[in-house]
């Protein structure tokens, strides 16, 4: 399994991703996360899914670029790019990959800034090619294990945080999954773009790094739980312990 959040706030972007590939009797890891300059403007990449599919996906993607004559100068016009990629990768590794049982499956979430976009942009792409922009409304995904990590950002997360907000809340968010999921550890890898900087910024975090944090976050949680207030807890209790004795 895999985590991996793309934020989308009015400051820039901010992506997070595991390194865990593989548990149980084996440990793997490897970079989700992939940061490219192109023409005067820079974009991330974050994977889940099929290494194997990913992997093929970025490196058909990155040679592509290469090779333009003129750089692009729209981020939807990579992510076509990329899209175009997936289902060269598609046509010739899924018949392969249904003979031995597995399923064809990469999602992706490409955010940055090219040369002529008026502002950054976060898209999410499926494993069928097509895509979706994240919107002020929903700004942020989750692709991999989504469901741990879902309810603060739904709770906390909006287009008008801060990046140092989004920062924190995506740390907390990724430290949720990681207690919850087996398959999903440290190191973390995160990169941040403020808008119309056209660079990333990225860095690695270890456990011991954000150990303080996860340590306070657990604290904070079982103190506020406590500071529940009491009439409504005894109401509730009151309520149960009638129609358990009915």
């Amino acid at each position: 399994m895999t985590y991996c959040l793309g934020m989308r706030t009015d400051e820039g972007l901010v992506g997070i991703a595991d390194t865990l590939i593989t548990s149980g009797n084996e440990l793997t890891r490897s970079k989700k996360l992939t940061c490219i300059t192109h023409g005067t403007g820079s974009l991330f990449v974050l994977t889940s899914g099929l290494r194997s599919v990913s992997d093929k996906t970025i490196t058909y993607f990155t040679e592509h670029l290469t090779r333009l004559n003129e750089p692009c100068d729209r981020m939807f016009k990579v992510v076509n790019i990329f899209s175009q990629m997936i289902r060269q990768v598609a046509a010739e590794d899924k018949p392969f990959l249904r003979e031995s049982g597995l399923l064809f499956n990469t999602h992706c979430l490409i955010g940055g800034q090219l040369e002529a976009d008026a502002t950054h942009a976060l898209y999410l792409v499926y494993p069928e090619g097509n895509w979706v922009e994240v919107s002020e409304e929903t700004p942020y995904q989750i692709i991999g294990a989504p469901g741990y990590g879902k309810p603060i950002l739904d709770r906390t997360f909006s287009s008008s945080d801060s990046l140092a907000f989004a920062v924190k809340v995506g740390c907390l968010s990724f430290d949720s999954t990681r207690i919850s999921a087996a398959d999903v550890d440290f190191p973390m890898d995160v990169v941040l773009y403020r808008k119309n900087s056209f660079q990333m910024i990225q860095h690695r975090f270890f456990q011991e790094d954000l150990r303080d944090i996860s340590i306070w976050w657990d604290d904070v949680l079982r103190k506020g739980i406590k500071e529940l207030p009491d009439e409504w807890i005894d109401g509730l209790l009151t309520k149960l312990n009638c129609k358990c004795g009915q």
